[in-house]
């Protein structure tokens, strides 16, 4: 028959094309970035260098110092700043000394500055009357001759060398029980100088400017000369001052009482200072009027 069957593999128009059978989707990969690479390194790296202390980072913070010029000005105003406060604060302290001395310590620092102010306030008069006299005396020599014998003689009685009279007190001190020792008779004399004592002698030995005491074999020496008991000096000075000196609270008389010694103390109108001291002519001194 002249009809020609239709190819079979050819669709039938308007008919659907048969599905293809869906392929497994493929995960999706993240786009990589240009910079994790270095990114990683830098890491990798970080994490090989050794982990540093927070001393050493510390360390690597101030040293080297990086100083600025105002930093260094405020360096230097501060250490004179704190030097100035370390002076002030050291003449505090010294001056603070007496803040924690005994009531009769104060007492007798107090007595002997009174003292020391009289006798200078004293002086004072006394030299300001010779000028006065001096310089309204008619005979200006002989008056200056007259004031020169009068100060030899003050000065031979200072040195020892002439005898001496006058007003002060008796001070005798026994030691039954053999305590007292040299500095503490030492003390008794600087107690009595302080007190403006003129004169001195003890047990026959006059004292000067340059006595010195020690300990002789179970007594005392003064200047080299060994005395006994019971240790009487003999003072020549206001009465008014020396005895009240000694007998202040903590003063020489209570320190002697603790060693057990008996001490007492005179008050005479007329007291003789006769040892003497032999002059001592200088080597290689001499007048430098001369």
């Amino acid at each position: 028959m002249g009809s020609e069957l239709p190819p079979q593999d050819q669709p039938e128009q308007g008919a659907q094309p048969e599905a293809q059978p869906a392929r497994p989707a493929q995960p999706a990969r993240p786009a990589e970035s240009t910079e994790t690479a270095p990114a990683e390194a830098a890491a990798a790296a970080k994490a090989a260098e050794p982990t540093q202390t927070g001393r050493q980072r510390l360390a690597e913070g101030l040293w080297p110092p990086r100083v600025s010029r105002a930093q260094l000005i405020v360096a230097l105003l501060l250490f004179v700043l704190g030097l100035g406060l370390a002076i002030q604060v050291r003449s505090n302290s010294d001056s603070s000394a007496l803040r924690g001395a005994r009531q009769e310590d104060l007492v007798r620092i107090l007595d002997e500055l009174d003292g020391r102010t009289k006798r200078l306030e004293d002086e004072k008069q006394q030299l300001e009357d010779q000028r006065k006299e001096l310089e309204s005396s008619s005979n200006q020599a002989e008056e200056a001759r007259r004031q020169t014998i009068e100060k030899e003689r003050q000065l031979g009685i200072l040195a020892g060398t002439v005898a001496a009279q006058g007003p002060g007190i008796t001070l005798k001190i026994t030691d039954p029980k053999g305590q007292v020792q040299s500095d503490q008779l030492l003390d008794t004399l600087q107690e009595l100088r302080a007190a403006g004592a003129e004169a001195i002698q003890i047990n026959g030995v006059r004292i000067v400017a340059g006595s010195f005491f020690s300990d002789e074999g179970g007594g005392i020496g003064i200047d080299g000369k060994k005395i006994a008991q019971p240790y009487e000096f003999k003072v020549i000075g206001k009465a008014q001052d020396l005895e009240p000196a000694l007998n202040i609270p903590g003063g020489v008389v209570q320190t002697l009482e603790k060693e057990q010694a008996n001490v007492a103390v005179t008050r005479s109108a007329k007291i003789v200072v006769d040892a003497l001291r032999a002059a001592k002519q200088p080597d290689y001194a001499r007048s430098s009027s001369s």
